[in-house]
């Protein structure tokens, strides 16, 4: 507690000490710095206002008790006074060196402030304001995001009241002053040490009011509509792609600009090819004596067949790269991905008698032969299951 000057005059009808630190009611330190302490009595501000706890009624003297403090410790002298002396420097906060009506509100709170507690700045409500941005949900299949399409969406949307232009008013006529707030769009009364502005019950904030409303849209300026649009969907997107159309969204209020359209897309999966980036991915069922022998197979691409040529002693698993079989690179011109095509063995589920015969003499010939090798023979022990 910092040291106070007993038995001043201005403090004989109530001692200093009835009252909390200033630093303690707002929970700071004492080398709390400019913007600690404005942070902590813009907390404390919000949390205690007497609007917001219209039930509680020790609110208020929270709020003051709160304003107070911050009066005097966000002025330097203020704050070197109090540090040395105490309460009795600042005279209680109310005298001498102004008290708490030298808080800037607009320096602490802003606009945030007028939102919270029905104030604002000036005629906000009455400006023009942006429409709100739209999503719009659509499905495609592998092969059309691999090639692109052009689809077409349903949208409802509100749109500007074609019978008054989106200003709500019967056509012919216009709004008039609002008389309560005199166009002002904000009610102003004392609370307090604070002069606080409510939003205008009769306008709603608008600062005029329309008499004559569109029998249109009933003075909304806005109008629920249905629309179909084309939505040019390009080669190369990918699931999760968002194409974004500006000013198709909804309309602004007040004659404000619309929104934009988001349209986000999603894509089915392939059930052959993978895909990762412009790349794809499958796998190629061929035979063991194809492996070992080398042949050459037919490979299907988005784009149609290709041929691939398999070397002899080709081993499973192996990996082969077609070059510009891919996916389109997104707005990259001619680019494309690869294509990766893994060999895999297809062991046969039912032989023939002769092919039982065969296999039964190679797997002699390869016993014999390669029986000094253990890993050659775990590996065809492998293929053969």
């Amino acid at each position: 507690m910092s040291h106070e000057i007993p038995g001043s005059r201005e403090n004989s009808e109530l001692p200093t000490n009835t009252k909390r630190d200033y630093y303690e009611v707002l929970g700071v330190s004492r080398n709390v710095t400019e913007t600690e302490l404005k942070t902590a009595y813009r907390k404390l501000a919000m949390q205690h206002h007497p609007d917001r706890n219209p039930d509680d009624p020790s609110a208020e003297d929270k709020f003051k008790e709160a304003g107070e403090a911050y009066a005097v410790l966000s002025d330097a002298d203020k704050r070197a006074a109090y540090d040395r002396f105490g309460h009795a420097a600042v005279n209680g906060g109310s005298a001498g060196f102004g008290g708490f009506e030298s808080v800037d509100f607009n320096d602490i709170f802003g606009d945030i402030f007028g939102d919270i507690f029905g104030g604002g700045s000036g005629r906000r409500r009455n400006r023009a304001q942006r429409g709100n941005d739209l999503r719009e949900d659509l499905t495609l299949t592998f092969e059309e995001a691999v090639f692109g399409i052009k689809k077409q969406i349903t949208v409802r949307r509100y749109e500007a009241c074609d019978g008054c232009d989106g200003l709500g008013v019967a056509p012919g006529k216009s709004a008039v002053t609002c008389s309560a707030c005199g166009g002002r769009g904000q009610m102003r009364f004392q609370q307090g040490f604070f002069t606080v502005a409510r939003t205008c019950s009769q306008c709603s904030g608008a600062g005029q009011i329309i008499k004559d409303p569109c029998p249109k849209c009933k003075g909304q300026g806005r109008m629920l509509q249905q629309r179909t649009l084309d939505v040019q969907v390009p080669a190369g997107v990918e699931d999760g792609t968002r194409i974004r159309y500006s000013d198709q969204g909804e309309a602004g209020a007040n004659g404000g600009p619309p929104g934009d359209l988001y349209v986000v897309l999603h894509v089915r999966e392939h059930a052959f090819f993978e895909r990762e980036g412009n790349d794809l991915y499958c796998a190629i069922p061929v035979s063991f004596p194809q492996l070992a022998l080398g042949t050459e197979i037919t490979v299907p691409t988005v784009y149609g067949e290709h041929k691939l040529k398999v070397p002899d002693g080709t081993q499973p698993g192996t990996r082969f790269r077609i070059r510009h079989k891919g996916v389109p690179v997104l707005n990259g011109g001619n680019q494309k991905g690869d294509l990766y095509v893994e060999v895999r063995v297809q062991t046969p589920s039912k032989l023939t008698k002769r092919q039982r015969e065969l296999l039964e003499e190679l797997n002699g010939i390869s016993s014999v032969e390669n029986k000094p090798n253990k890993n050659l023979f775990n590996k065809v022990k492998d293929i053969f299951g």
